[in-house]
C-alpha cells in the first residue's frame, strides 16, 4: 500500500533488525539496545505491519522504516469467554517522520487486518494515552500497587474465614512448579476479564523471566504439587531498603488462587520472611481482597495507576462472543467510528442463557455511544449510568440500568501480563 512515497506492508524476515533498532531507540532502550534485542527476537515478521520510506536507504540497503507496530496473537477472556484479541506493541516513528500521519494509516488498516482474522478486540498498554485514545482505545483495567513490610502483613479473620483449613505452602523453582501454576491460573481466570492464555513461551519469557536484576524467581505454591490451590511468584534481593534489620525486598510478579483459604495462606508464607522489610506487588487487580483482609490496611500503601487498554474492532461480533450472567435484548447505537466505520449504527443485542447473538436492526436505539464508551462498558471498567452521567452516552434510564446488568462482569478487569 503507498502513501505519499510510503510502503505501509509487513517487515521482511531480514528487515525485523529495524523493528529491534525502532523498539531500542522509541523505548530508549528499556528492551534491550541492538538489532537483536528482545522487540525482535519476540516479534514474528508476519505480525508487523510498518511504514517504510522507499527513498531512503539503510546501510543494508533496505528501506527504512519509519513507523514500526506489531499487533500479536492473543487469546483473552469476557467474563468468561475466550476471544481472539490483537495485542498491539512496538509502535513507533522515528522522530522526522512524525506528525505525518504515518500511524493513523497504519493503524485504520491494522484494525482492517484484525476484523478479516477475527480479532474483535485490540489491546495495548499505552506509553503515552492521549496517542492512543485519538484511535477510540480506553482504560480496561487498572493496577493496584503495594507496598508493605512483611511485619504489617497482619490479617484481621472473621468467623467464616477464621476456621478454613490452611493449606501447606511450599517454595519451588520455575521448573519444578510451572506446571502447578499453569493448572491454578488456568482455572482463575476462567470467569475473569482481560487476563491472557498463557503458553509456556510467556511464562518463562515474562512471568518467570529470570534474566532482570531483581534476582531468582521462586513459585510459592499453596496445596500440592497434583491438587494445587494458588500460587504467587515472586523475586528476593537484599540491600533494597533503607532498614537496617531488613534490607531485602520481595517483588511479587504474579498472585492467583482458588480460594480465600490459598489467598490467606500465601500472604502468610510471605510474611514469614523476616528479613524483608518492603513487599511489592505492583500489579494487583482492582478487586484484590487484601485491602478487606489486612488488619491495618494503609499499611499496604496502595495505590491505583492505569493498566492495559482497549478498542472494540469489531462491534457486532465483540457483543457476541463475550459472556453474559443475565439475558435481555437491547438496541445499542454506535456512531462516529471513522477508523471502524463498519461499527456505527444500531445493532440489537439478545443474550440468553449466557449466549448472544447481534444483529443489525433499523429500529431507534435504546442507547446510543461512542466505540470508547462502548468499549469501557463491556469490559466492565465503568457502568453505563456513570458514562451517562458523565455525559458519553444517551437514552433512557430503564434502557441504561438494563445496559449496566446486561454487560455486568463477575470480576474487575485485569491483565498482569505487560506486552
Amino acid at each position: 500500500m503507498e502513501f505519499e512515497g510510503f510502503d505501509i506492508r509487513p517487515a521482511t524476515d531480514a528487515e525485523m533488525g529495524q523493528l529491534g533498532l525502532m523498539g531500542s531507540y522509541s523505548y530508549a532502550g528499556a528492551f534491550g539496545d541492538g538489532e537483536d534485542n528482545v522487540v525482535a527476537k519476540s516479534t514474528k515478521a508476519e505480525w508487523t505491519l510498518c511504514a517504510f520510506d522507499q527513498a531512503t536507504r539503510t546501510e543494508k540497503g533496505q528501506a527504512t522504516m519509519a513507523t514500526s507496530f506489531c499487533a500479536f496473537p492473543f487469546t483473552t477472556r469476557v467474563n468468561g469467554k475466550a476471544m481472539a484479541m490483537a495485542g498491539i506493541s512496538t509502535v513507533g516513528t522515528r522522530p522526522e517522520y512524525r506528525r505525518m500521519g504515518l500511524l493513523r494509516k497504519i493503524m485504520t488498516r491494522a484494525f482492517a487486518e484484525q476484523k478479516e482474522r477475527g480479532q474483535s478486540v485490540a489491546g495495548l498498554w499505552a506509553s503515552q494515552a492521549a496517542i492512543y485514545q485519538r484511535y477510540g482505545f480506553t482504560h480496561a483495567g487498572m493496577n493496584r500497587n503495594y507496598a508493605v513490610d512483611t511485619v504489617d502483613i497482619q490479617l484481621s479473620l472473621d468467623k467464616s474465614s477464621a476456621f478454613l483449613e490452611s493449606p501447606v505452602v511450599t517454595r519451588y523453582t520455575p521448573a519444578q512448579g510451572l506446571d502447578a501454576a499453569r493448572e491454578v491460573y488456568k482455572n482463575f481466570i476462567a470467569q475473569r476479564t482481560g487476563y491472557l492464555h498463557r503458553g509456556k513461551s510467556l511464562w518463562l519469557n515474562s512471568t518467570l523471566d529470570e534474566t532482570t536484576t531483581d534476582g531468582p524467581v521462586y513459585i510459592a505454591l499453596a496445596g500440592t504439587l497434583e491438587a494445587p490451590l494458588g500460587y504467587v511468584v515472586y523475586t528476593l534481593r537484599s540491600n533494597l531498603v533503607a532498614n537496617r534489620a531488613r534490607s531485602q525486598e520481595i517483588k511479587i510478579r504474579d498472585f492467583a488462587w482458588l480460594d480465600l483459604a490459598a489467598y490467606q495462606s500465601l500472604w502468610q508464607f510471605i510474611g514469614k520472611h523476616d528479613l524483608v522489610g518492603r513487599v511489592v506487588w505492583a500489579n494487583a487487580p482492582m478487586d484484590d481482597p487484601a485491602l478487606a483482609l489486612f488488619q491495618e490496611p494503609r499499611m499496604l500503601h496502595s495505590q491505583d495507576t492505569e493498566a492495559s487498554w482497549w478498542r472494540i474492532v469489531d462491534a457486532p461480533n465483540a457483543l457476541a462472543q463475550r459472556g453474559y450472567s443475565v439475558s435481555d435484548d437491547i438496541k445499542v447505537g454506535i456512531a462516529g467510528d471513522d477508523l471502524a466505520p463498519w461499527n456505527n449504527g444500531c445493532w440489537r443485542l439478545c443474550s440468553e442463557g449466557g449466549e448472544a447473538s447481534v444483529q443489525p436492526s433499523s429500529d431507534e436505539p435504546d442507547v446510543t455511544l461512542s466505540i470508547k464508551s462502548l468499549t469501557s462498558i463491556f469490559c466492565g471498567m465503568h457502568r453505563a449510568q456513570d458514562l451517562a452521567n458523565w455525559g458519553l452516552l444517551s437514552g433512557q434510564t430503564n434502557a441504561i440500568a438494563r445496559l449496566d446488568r446486561l454487560m455486568g462482569t463477575q470480576y474487575a478487569p485485569h491483565c498482569p501480563d505487560h506486552y
